[in-house]
């Protein structure tokens, strides 16, 4: 019991998003890290994400960027972290054997390519997602990440939200967040989304093709530094 509650105290996780090919997935993962009990989520390279999927889950999560993964490695390592990347290698272990040892950062990989050589490199371990039927080759990122970070949750002794209803209780919103103008997936926010995409174009805000932005306020507003 006592070593429960040291490891309750003790352990946070962290998810890595460098090479992910849609950013739309980004969403997606912010509302599976809260669910999770993520302590940040790193983009690493490019600022700009659709946040579509994350059912204003953004509110209540930090963010912070790195221009490169060599700066994400070492913020991590100054944490006492171990880099954990989600594929399938000849040492991967299996995530529901739960072999972790302290505060954890999961880096995915691209969705059609999974991690590259520079990615694996700064990794300390890899773990990988047993399948049982023969009709995929793989995961999609999002699922993947639900599914590692729960047993990282389970292993780290997390403690389970209170629920009330059929759903588990949403936090009120930090007093001090920005107002996201991005989508929460009503249909008042999905036509502004679309109108802002169209008003930021400038600065790259929802641009999705790879060339070098410049980075909004709302993205600074965002962003740990």
């Amino acid at each position: 019991m006592e070593n429960e509650e040291i490891r309750k105290d003790k352990f946070e996780s962290y998810v890595v998003v460098h090479n992910i090919a849609k950013r739309h997935n980004v969403g997606t993962l912010a509302r599976s890290a809260t669910a999770f009990g993520v302590a940040e989520l790193i983009l690493v390279g490019r600022r700009d994400f659709n946040a579509f999927g994350s059912h204003g889950s953004t509110s209540h999560l930090r963010f912070r960027h790195f221009h490169s993964l060599s700066l994400a490695c070492s913020y991590l390592k100054e944490r006492d972290c171990d880099i954990c990347g989600v594929e399938i290698t000849e040492t991967a272990m299996a995530v529901n054997e739960h072999p972790f040892r302290k505060s954890t950062a999961f880096l995915l990989g691209n969705e059609g390519t999974g991690l590259s050589a520079k990615e694996c490199e700064i990794c300390d371990f890899f773990v990988y997602i047993p399948q049982y039927g023969g009709g995929t080759a793989s995961l999609n990122v999002t699922v993947a990440a639900s599914v590692v970070l729960h047993h990282y949750a389970v292993w780290a002794g997390f403690s389970e939200r209170t629920r009330e209803g059929n759903k588990f209780l949403v936090a009120e919103k930090p007093a001090n967040q920005v107002r996201r103008k991005y989508c929460t997936d009503t249909a008042e926010a999905i036509a502004e989304e679309r109108k802002l995409k169209k008003e930021n174009a400038a600065n790259g805000f929802f641009n999705e093709s790879g060339k070098d932005e410049a980075s909004s306020n709302l993205l600074d507003a965002l962003f740990d530094s």
